[in-house]
């Protein structure tokens, strides 16, 4: 927990680390705590819990944390390579 006396301290602290795996948000504001979650800079934003998952969800971080998602759609993308074929007939 990072202690504040003011809101955009708080993300601003959070987001000077090298890495951005995994935040939460505790407030009964939902309003506020979306905003507070736009401007975090890490992989996964829980608001009011902590460590939940889906495996349709995608899980990584920014910065130095990992090396792409785990989880959901965006985890094949490192299994799979992209080709463009063009045919002129």
């Amino acid at each position: 927990a990072i202690k504040f006396s003011e809101v955009e301290d708080a993300v601003k602290r959070g987001n000077k680390t090298n890495y951005g795996l995994s935040a939460a948000v505790w407030t009964r504001d939902i309003k506020k705590a979306h905003r507070i979650a736009r401007q975090i800079r890490a992989g996964v934003v829980w608001i009011n819990t902590y460590n939940q998952f889906d495996a349709a969800s995608p899980f990584g971080g920014y910065k130095e944390s990992g090396i792409g998602r785990e989880l959901g759609k965006f985890a094949l993308d490192n299994y799979l390579q992209t080709k463009s074929v063009w045919v002129a007939l």
